[in-house]
Order: structure tokens, then C-alpha cells, then sequence
């Protein structure tokens, strides 16, 4: 895990980690848990973000070429709201089919097909692009109430 630090803002800092094995899995929750605590997340948001990191990061592990990918994980500010900012990124084959596979039980593999939707549910904020054959790119962000 590399982290970069923005020298106009001593407080900002960003990680990058690699998903490629399961254990990033665990090192992607635990670095969203902790910037949830640094923004003032409370319990329900913070768990909302991970939960939803979480997926997206298995979804990388799973179903991205060679299992690679990255997260980064960042503080998020917009007019004095603290809140965290994920963006997950692969070089898996893309989603063909956005629409399907932003609903609820929509699965090309053996899953319940809640991954996407159920991820996008929980956060305040849910952006996602897919090239086919390229990858796909989703970016979360949970505000501090």
C-alpha cells in the first residue's frame, strides 16, 4: 500500500492498494474504515462504506483480469462536509450491459447479482464507467452528517 500526501494540505492524504489476493480485501475495508473515523463518519455511514468497498473490491478480486486492480482511498470536502472518497478501478473485461447490471439479482457469474446495486444503495454518492475490454471504474463517496 503507497500513500501520497498533498503538500497544500497537510491533513490530505491519499492511499492506493492493489487488489490482486484476498488479503487486499481485508487491507481495503481497514483503510476505509480508518478515513471514515479521520472524516467523522458516524458508525452508520462508515459501516455503509465499507460494506459497499468491500463489494466492489471482491467484485475486482473475482472478476477483473488476473484478479488486478487498485483502490484509492482519499478525504472528500465540499463546502465544509468531511466525508471519503473510493475509487476502484480494473482491467477486467468491463460490463457490456450497465443497465442490467444495476439491478438487483442481474449476475454473469454464480452470485446473487447485489453487488453493484446494493453497493450504490448504501453510499451517498455512486459513479461507475466500464469500457468493454478495458475495465471499469467505480467511485463511492460517503459524507459526516
Amino acid at each position: 500500500m503507497s500513500t501520497s500526501t498533498d503538500l497544500a494540505d497537510p491533513q490530505a492524504h491519499t492511499h492506493t492498494v492493489p487488489i490482486a489476493a484476498e488479503g487486499d480485501l481485508l487491507r481495503v475495508r481497514a483503510v476505509l474504515r480508518a478515513e471514515a473515523r479521520e472524516a467523522g463518519l458516524n458508525l452508520t455511514a462508515a459501516t455503509k462504506l465499507v460494506t459497499a468497498g468491500s463489494e466492489l473490491a471482491r467484485n475486482i478480486f473475482r472478476y477483473a483480469t488476473h484478479g488486478q486492480g487498485v483502490a484509492t482511498i482519499e478525504p472528500a470536502e465540499d463546502h465544509g462536509r468531511r466525508g471519503v472518497r473510493a475509487t476502484f478501478r480494473d482491467n477486467g473485461p468491463g460490463i457490456e450491459d450497465m443497465e442490467a447490471a444495476m439491478r438487483d439479482g442481474y449476475s454473469t457469474a454464480d452470485s446473487l447479482g447485489l453487488g453493484l446495486p446494493g453497493s450504490r444503495r448504501l453510499v451517498d454518492e455512486f459513479s461507475i464507467e466500464s469500457d468493454v475490454g478495458k475495465g471499469t471504474t467505480v467511485t463511492i463517496t460517503q459524507w459526516g452528517r
